[in-house]
């Protein structure tokens, strides 16, 4: 396992209502039950991917960064990107950790965004 997949995978579980479930041999993180983010071994089994929705940042994202490119399986269409690494390549954590979150404001319910949003607020 990835050294950084960890990291991620706990990361997105401190997420409101977030909860992890196993489809495919792959790790898919939810809310409620709608996938924000799906996390695996990459192409290589060994390596460290995920796939997020960026409806906000997702363009930038694509045009900046080499080891992002649209998701497969029609989920690119849709906003989704898809970023690898390999094993012994360190992940950019804490720019990933931003992308889980646009993730889950973009999957989650409205609803409970709004009072995720209200509860982060500093005082």
């Amino acid at each position: 396992m990835h050294k950084d997949l960890p990291a991620l995978i706990a990361y997105a579980l401190t997420l409101p209502e977030a909860s992890e479930h196993h489809p495919w041999g792959d790790i898919a993180i939810k809310v409620r039950s709608k996938t924000f983010v799906f996390l695996s071994g990459g192409r290589s089994g060994t390596g460290c991917a995920l796939t997020v929705k960026l409806p906000e940042s997702g363009q930038a994202v694509l045009s900046v960064h080499e080891f992002a490119s649209l998701a497969g399986y029609g989920l690119g269409k849709a906003g989704w990107v898809y970023a690898c690494f390999e094993d012994g390549e360190d992940a950019p954590v804490e720019m990933l950790k931003s992308w889980i979150d646009e993730s889950w404001r973009a999957v989650a319910p409205k609803a409970l965004v709004k009072v995720f949003s209200a509860e982060a607020r500093p005082q």
